[in-house]
């Protein structure tokens, strides 16, 4: 098994395209694209991979602390961020199965897995759907955010920021 470091990095260089896909194709896009299974396919494993870095931080925290060279608002914002987005994962990942809850029909995640039994609430469906979308975006936002921060980490301070979570095959560039 790797270790818990590699683990993490495993699931934040998967987790970056899933969430790129998602900012960029929305359902009405896919559908007529003919593509809509293979986007439930990524969804399942967006929520799957979402389920376990929660279970991960709540086991065991955090993987790291914010680093010596950062000046005591960055280390507040360090730690703040990491938690917003593995917990925004979490209820993007919950309002997700609320819908399914509320719809009229019995979603599949992935095409075969039940997402939740369809209630048909219609007015909870569509109250649901709209925080979703702006909760994923607003998520998408500090995902931004968490780059930025990073990458200004490693130019400005130099302390190697990058360096601890990109795949050592880019460490040459850094």
């Amino acid at each position: 098994m790797p270790t818990r470091r590699v683990f993490l990095k495993i699931i934040h260089w998967t987790m970056l395209p899933l969430l790129i896909w998602f900012v960029i194709m929305q359902p009405s896009d896919v559908v007529p694209l003919g593509i809509f299974q293979f986007h439930s396919v990524l969804a399942l494993i967006f929520v799957s991979i979402t389920l376990i870095w929660t279970a991960m931080h709540m086991r065991k925290g955090l993987a790291s602390r914010p680093g010596p060279k950062l000046p005591n608002w960055a280390r507040r914002v360090h730690q703040i961020m990491h938690k917003t987005i593995v917990w925004g994962l979490f209820c993007v990942a919950i309002t997700g199965f609320l819908l399914g809850l509320s719809s009229a029909v019995l979603l599949k995640a992935g095409g075969f897995l039940p997402i939740a039994p369809p209630q048909n609430w219609p007015m909870i469906n569509d109250w649901v759907g709209t925080f979703h979308i702006v909760q994923f975006y607003a998520l998408a936002g500090v995902v931004a955010f968490h780059a930025g921060f990073h990458i200004w980490r490693h130019v400005k301070l130099r302390d190697n920021a990058l360096r601890i979570m990109a795949p050592r095959y880019f460490h040459r560039w850094l």
